[in-house]
């Protein structure tokens, strides 16, 4: 099933309190990935993938919502299954990161643990793939003065299009006779907010130019939570306005 990216990141809301935002994103040359396999909450992301069995992703939320540690919760999962050789299983929970690549998927595969993140693929053009996804999301996640185009504040979502793109780039899924892609993403966060960002959960579920749309969705999604935003904010002070 490709490559995916799970990340675990900290910041602080407008209001000064620190809180956590975790996301997962994924292509493949095959239709409908979102429905498969990216998972996240606000205790974790979680993606399933290679020979895919979708409770893993399911279950391992369940998981690290009751509080279990990211590796025990994934490891636990994969020793009850009969066909963890053929599966590969990745992602971040509050306490680490954790990914496992079982030795029957298909070449090229492999996976990458860094600080905060887990990077997966099977059925790649190589390694420099999930390389690339890694070293450009770890790029855009720190602050660097002398890259104008490190801003850790961007939105997570269209970091995470910028990672994906990366592998993409560089030939990500090999089996070019399969035209029909897709790809998604899925952040969640811990914070309190009034209106969830719409740009935080999206798909695209068959196409030619799986990021390309994928990021032409992100733009317009995040047009259309700042229009709405702008909105409901002048609503409420013509209702506030009104009770004076």
């Amino acid at each position: 099933m490709t490559f995916s990216i799970c990340v675990r990141e900290t910041y602080t809301d407008e209001t000064g309190d620190e809180q956590t935002r975790y996301g997962v994103a994924v292509t493949t040359r095959l239709a409908g990935v979102g429905t498969l396999c990216p998972f996240a909450s606000e205790h974790g992301a979680v993606a399933t993938q290679s020979l895919v069995n979708v409770d893993l992703g399911r279950t391992g939320i369940e998981y690290l919502n009751d509080g279990l540690g990211v590796e025990d919760a994934l490891e636990a999962l994969l020793a009850a299954d009969d066909g963890r050789a053929e599966r590969q299983l990745h992602g971040v929970g509050s306490d680490g990161e954790f990914a496992f690549s079982g030795e029957e998927c298909r070449p090229w595969y492999g996976d990458i643990v860094g600080e905060n993140y887990t990077v997966a693929g099977n059925l790649l053009t190589g390694g420099d793939v999930v390389e690339a996804v890694a070293e450009t999301y770890a790029e855009g996640a720190a602050e660097d003065p002398d890259d104008p185009e490190s801003d850790p504040e961007t939105p997570l979502a269209e970091r995470l299009i910028d990672a994906l793109a990366a592998g993409h780039e560089l030939g990500g899924d090999k089996r070019e006779e399969l035209h029909v892609q897709s790809a998604a993403l899925l952040v969640r966060s811990t914070e309190d907010r009034e209106m969830t960002p719409y740009y935080d959960d999206l798909r695209v579920d068959a196409t030619e130019t799986p990021l390309e749309d994928l990021r032409e969705t992100y733009e317009l999604a995040a047009e259309g939570y700042e229009m709405a935003m702008d909105r409901y904010e002048a609503e409420y002070a013509d209702d506030e306005d009104a009770g004076e």
